[in-house]
């Protein structure tokens, strides 16, 4: 390493150690008072405010309540994005903290609360040093990423995306100890896509079946069909998984029901696989009502796509990271079966998620718990971390 990175690397630390109490006091406030979806315009006003005592001219109201700023370099190049969630999830708080959520019903269960705070140290870095900059940093600050109503899509409606190269984005990991940072290749996160089918068939009496057409019978038929899908039809290590979570039919014990309905989700870790699925899931639904005598009406609504990693991307910043930590970054598989609506970035440009450790010493925390406490540490690891890519990228 030279010896300008490796001072670099200790200008960076330095200077996010030195805000790390700010940082840690905006991260509990924001954790007492957690909104839902887009409903974030106490922390939308919290993130303005800070923005504006460092210098910086931020918009808000991007895609409702989102906020977003740049902060120009000396020299132009190119426009790295950089984006922190701050929904919460309506979950009620158990973790009994002195700055628990105040809000029955409401808690920052999934760490946003941390992201948003990084966020804000990153902010606060580059504001200083971004006369080493090349190009333009992007800071975006989403609501709704736990909602179907995608605060990522409302935000590039509103011109988020625009004029951007790269797409970046962090999450804490529980599962990995405070410090740690994770890579990931392929996907970090799945497709999530939804469907509503109504079998319709023939009302009867019970003692009479065969005067009318049973819609439960086709159910039970289409349900165990549907899961050859992902057990013969995908590659093994390129899976999907299809879950029914709904089936409803019928009003009593003696009458053969008119209808059925039945409703799930499909998730997909590859474009390939989740278009597969879905022929697929048509297909068999066709053949269900054809063989069984029946019309299916099937309604099958997309979601998020994968979150891809670009295997450029990480190509560039395993030894950023690793110059900026002082030991290798943990290549492990670290994807997840969950969806992102950051994937609604990635695909427009490259891009990735990377996954900051906020496991405390001797707890076995996970994600949209109600006793959640990620070790705040992972502040000081995640705004070294995305100041250092932001810079080395444009440098």
């Amino acid at each position: 390493m030279t010896d300008h990175k490796i001072l670099l690397a200790r200008d960076i630390s330095a200077r996010s150690e030195s805000m790390q109490a700010h940082l840690i006091a905006i991260r509990r406030d924001i954790h007492a008072h957690p909104e839902l979806g887009f409903d974030t315009v106490r922390t939308a006003a919290i993130v303005e405010q800070e923005l504006l005592r460092l210098g910086l001219t931020p918009q808000t109201g991007v895609g409702r309540t989102g906020v977003m700023v740049d902060i120009a370099g000396a020299q132009p190049g190119k426009t790295v994005l950089l984006r922190a969630d701050m929904d919460a999830l309506p979950i009620h708080e158990q973790t009994g903290l002195p700055f628990s959520s105040i809000w029955p019903g409401k808690m920052h269960a999934c760490g946003h609360d941390i992201h948003t705070a990084t966020l804000l140290g990153v902010a606060a870095i580059l504001a200083d040093l971004r006369s080493q900059l090349h190009g333009t940093v992007r800071l975006i600050f989403q609501p709704a990423e736990e909602t179907p109503e995608s605060g990522a899509q409302a935000m590039i409606a509103a011109g988020a995306a625009d004029c951007i190269d790269v797409a970046i984005t962090l999450h804490n990991k529980p599962e990995l100890a405070a410090g740690e940072i994770a890579l990931t290749r392929g996907a970090s996160t799945a497709s999530s896509d939804e469907f509503d089918v109504v079998i319709h068939g023939k009302s009867t009496h019970a003692a009479r079946p065969h005067m009318g057409t049973d819609p439960i019978i086709a159910a039970a038929s289409l349900v165990t069909q549907l899961q050859t899908i992902v057990s013969r039809e995908l590659d093994p290590a390129n899976s999907a998984v299809l879950t029914i979570g709904h089936i409803h039919g019928g009003t009593t014990h003696n009458i053969i029901s008119d209808s059925c309905l039945i409703q799930g989700t499909i998730r997909a870790k590859s474009p390939q696989a989740r278009a597969h699925m879905e022929d697929a899931f048509r297909r068999i639904c066709a053949g269900v009502a054809l063989s069984l005598n029946t019309r299916i009406e099937v309604n099958y609504q997309r979601g998020v796509p994968p979150l891809m990693n670009d295997d450029a991307l990480i190509d560039a910043l395993e030894p950023i990271l690793s110059h900026q930590f002082g030991k290798p970054v943990v290549a492990k598989p670290s994807s997840s079966f969950g969806a992102e609506d950051f994937s609604l970035f990635t695909e427009r440009v490259p891009g990735c998620q990377i996954h900051i450790g906020s496991g405390a010493p001797g707890r076995d925390d996970h994600l949209h718990n109600s006793d959640y406490q990620p070790d705040e540490r992972s502040i000081h690891a995640g705004t070294q971390a995305l100041a250092r890519i932001a810079i080395d990228l444009l440098s």
